[in-house]
């Protein structure tokens, strides 16, 4: 017993730490027993416990045979983490995780010895497989836990494949990604390899409609799979689509394009045709658009994500976004921002029709004739503009004006300095006195309507000012 020790509840309160490579690396893929091995005897270790540190009291304390005791410390002998210094009595020490990543690993010649000669066999003198790679398979078998004949069968399948001597990484890569999949075991590889020669022949064709005069490589066979198990494609859908490429591109842009004919849930060869003429007939009004709007965009792609399919999407039709174009370009707006703030104020209306724009933008050419020919009785020969609309508006749809009190108004302001004020005032005082008619407006004195900087409306002063505020708070939408 040593002189010194810790007493038995500092023990209790005592924590063994667990690095996190074991926990990440080994646990998962090591038999139970094994870890409840590792685990006490990393108590026990880290404690340095004396009086029940025994090889017999630690199976008893495990409740386990000394032979499956032995066992598995020669398990993790052979991962790396540990080390059998003697048999009679046992000794083992545990060695830092980190010397296990840095190549420090010792395996038993005899344990390797078939593999590594029906290994070499594979290559059929091509090349001579070298130490380092030997390594480096034992690694990933130990890691992986992958049957030894299941990474011959890959080493195999992958010379065949690619017909020529392949390196080590690229046999790994292969392995390490069927290991990800659960397949570690001859029967579970053979499967696999049954199940990319069953498409070998609709894969032949498919590279053939991508230009590729070639066997299929493992890739490739590995997307087929993908493609038809686990996204649901049938042989026909694929080869339609590889068929519309054009042999462009080859199976890097076929897999993208089947990914995205999958998140829109397009799978058979109809729904794939019926979304292609979509998209070209979205293509086509982007461009269309443009022209009317007389704008050029090289890529029409980010256009029709920010604004062709959201417009689509609100319930536009197609010839009405075309011809509310040729309008903006007509009213001086160029941009698609532009064109768009159109589109959301038509939006608001219900708008979204080729006959019901075309009735509205009627509605205000009429609108406009009606404001040209006011404008011209007061000698004002100017184009039509917002505010001339924002005024006529509010005279017609707020104050409740007609065409002939308007018309009146406008004989009375002819000779006035800024006529267009004075009509306003003029009006303003007569919806004051719910004035609605000419005749009424005729016993209504124009010298009273022409002062109108104090006057009432509805018990209260309003200001010139006032009324122009007013105006622009109308919220009304106007093209």
């Amino acid at each position: 017993m040593s002189f010194c020790r810790f007493s038995t509840e500092l023990v209790a309160n005592n924590k063994t730490q667990i690095d996190n490579i074991f926990i990440d690396n080994f646990l998962p893929s090591a038999p139970d027993l094994c870890v409840k091995v590792y685990l006490y005897g990393l108590y026990l270790a880290t404690n340095d416990i004396e009086i029940d540190n025994t090889f017999e009291a630690f199976a008893k304390k495990l409740n386990i045979s000394e032979l499956d005791l032995e066992s598995a410390f020669r398990y993790w002998e052979e991962q790396g983490l540990v080390q059998v210094l003697s048999t009679y009595p046992i000794q083992v020490l545990y060695k830092p995780l980190k010397d296990v990543f840095n190549g420090i690993r010792l395996y038993k010649p005899e344990k390797y010895e078939k593999f590594n000669s029906q290994a070499q066999e594979l290559f059929k003198g091509m090349r001579e497989i070298t130490k380092t790679e030997y390594g480096e398979y034992y690694d990933f078998l130990e890691k992986s836990h992958m049957q030894q004949e299941a990474l011959l069968m890959i080493m195999g399948y992958c010379i065949q494949s690619k017909n020529k001597a392949v390196g080590y990484s690229y046999i790994l890569t292969v392995a390490k990604n069927w290991a990800k999949e659960g397949i570690l075991t001859a029967q579970q590889v053979e499967e696999k390899l049954c199940q990319a020669e069953q498409s070998s022949s609709a894969l032949a064709a498919v590279l053939n409609a991508l230009g590729i005069k070639r066997n299929a490589f493992i890739e490739e066979k590995e997307m087929y799979l993908k493609w038809k198990e686990g996204m649901g494609f049938e042989d026909d859908a694929i080869l339609f689509v590889a068929q519309s490429m054009k042999r462009k591109g080859g199976c890097e842009k076929l897999n993208a394009l089947l990914e995205k004919y999958f998140l829109n849930g397009k799978f058979s060869v109809a729904e794939i045709k019926h979304f292609i003429a979509s998209q070209d007939e979205i293509f086509a009004l982007a461009k269309q658009i443009n022209r009317n709007l007389g704008v050029y965009y090289e890529s029409l792609d980010s256009e029709i994500e920010t604004y062709i399919t959201p417009w689509l999407n609100m319930g536009f039709e197609a010839k009405a976004l075309e011809d509310l174009a040729s309008y903006a370009f007509k009213s001086s707006i160029r941009s698609l921002d532009g064109l768009n703030s159109l589109v959301q104020k038509l939006y608001k209306l219900g708008i979204l029709t080729k006959s019901a724009l075309d009735e509205y933008l009627a509605g205000i050419v009429k609108i406009d004739e009606q404001i040209k020919i006011l404008l011209q009785n007061l000698n004002i020969s100017r184009r039509v503009n917002a505010f001339d609309r924002e005024s006529y508006k509010t005279w017609k749809t707020v104050w409740n004006m007609s065409d002939e009190v308007i018309s009146y108004a406008a004989e009375l302001a002819k000779d006035k300095l800024s006529p267009l004020q004075y009509i306003a005032r003029l009006l303003a005082s007569w919806h004051e006195n719910n004035i609605t008619t000419v005749s009424q407006a005729k016993n209504l004195t124009p010298v009273a309507a022409s002062q109108p900087q104090q006057s009432k409306l509805k018990g209260r002063s309003y200001t010139k000012q006032d009324y122009q505020a007013m105006i622009q708070s109308i919220d009304e939408i106007e093209l």
